[in-house]
């Protein structure tokens, strides 16, 4: 704990001193008092551990405000490490009795006493049923989906009534129901038919794909002959010229003749 200083190690031995307290009611109400001693334990250890690096930082380099802080420190943790030690129900000491910060004074005030904590648990059950003495009945009854409709006046009505009001109520509902399935039946029959008709133009889709390749298909076959052609007529261009001298020669003979 390099980073150490007083006032940190002191807040540390207030939170020692807590647990400790803790421990003590504990026992004196006849409690398992182990729940916290691996904590407990530790938090010493670190105290100790940042007593040390205080010594050490002073050793190196003298500070008396740390120095004068330092026997105040032993002395906490050696009187924590003894009470920690102990299973007595009272503190030895009143150094844990009293807290290195004063704003700490209400919290070890309530460590240190063995009265028990007042439950804040409250039964919201009550034996009278009168539908008068409830205010909230008349905001929860009827239940309805639409808050705009109006309640009505059920103060008077038996509980036939009220089972027959129930039964209109549900009997509208089953209704709606009954239209809204016919509405939904309606929206499939559509879907499928929409379903259909896409199934439909895929396969026509699929057709022309087909007719497309295949004419490309002739393009290409097509162009290749014309390819041919041309290479040949290239290769036996000087073939066709000697013939069409000699056909123009024999043409000028017979003419002079």
């Amino acid at each position: 704990m390099s980073s150490s200083n007083p006032p940190q190690l002191f807040l540390l031995a207030d939170h020692i001193k807590l647990s400790l307290l803790e421990r003590q009611r504990a026992i004196s109400l006849n409690l398992s008092p182990n729940s916290q001693d691996v904590q407990i334990s530790r938090s010493l250890d670190s105290l100790r551990s940042g007593i040390e690096s205080l010594e050490s930082q002073v050793e190196d380099k003298p500070d008396d405000a740390i120095s004068s802080q330092l026997p105040r420190l032993r002395s906490q943790l050696s009187e924590l490490t003894s009470q920690f030690t102990t299973t007595t129900t009272s503190p030895t000491s009143p150094t844990l009795t009293s807290p290195n910060d004063p704003s700490l004074t209400a919290d070890f005030a309530a460590a240190q006493s063995k009265k028990p904590r007042p439950s804040t648990k409250s039964v919201r059950f009550t034996d009278n049923t009168s539908d008068d003495d409830d205010p909230n009945r008349a905001s929860l009854f009827p239940y309805r989906d639409d808050p705009s409709d109006a309640s009505p006046d059920h103060t008077d009505l038996s509980n036939q009534q009220i089972h027959a009001y129930h039964q209109d109520v549900i009997r509208d509902q089953d209704e709606q129901l009954d239209r809204l399935g016919e509405s939904i039946g309606r929206q499939r029959e559509l879907s499928m038919q929409i379903g259909d008709e896409l199934d439909g133009q895929v396969l026509l889709l699929d057709d022309v794909e087909e007719g497309v390749d295949r004419h490309a298909g002739q393009l290409r076959r097509a162009r290749g002959r014309l390819d041919r052609f041309s290479r040949k007529a290239r290769e036996n261009w000087s073939l066709s010229v000697i013939v069409a001298l000699i056909i123009i020669l024999v043409l000028l003979i017979v003419i002079t003749k």
